[in-house]
């Protein structure tokens, strides 16, 4: 796993800029992603895939350590849906 630090560097050093310019750069794209799709748009970056938001209805759960039942309040959750050149690089598969 990756860490937020060294995701700047990684990718400071592929695109040659400064990590402070990458740093405001991914900033500023999930602050756009987060933004939009909570106004209920979807977010679309080309071979790699979708942001978007779904619903989730209330519902009854149960506390693991006693089995008493919980309730889970309604909530709006990110989802992501990968494109399928992204499924494709991931499997190794040439377009």
């Amino acid at each position: 796993m990756a860490t937020k630090a060294e995701m700047i560097e990684a990718v400071a050093e592929a695109a040659g800029v400064s990590k402070a310019d990458t740093e405001r750069t991914l900033g500023a794209f999930f602050d756009h992603v987060v933004s939009s799709t909570k106004s209920g748009e979807k977010v679309t970056w080309p071979g790699f895939g979708n942001f978007s938001t779904t619903q989730r209805a209330a519902r009854e759960g149960r506390n693991p350590q006693t089995g008493e039942p919980v309730k889970i309040k309604a909530s709006t959750a990110m989802k992501f849906s990968a494109s399928s050149t992204l499924k494709q690089a991931l499997n190794g598969q040439k377009k």
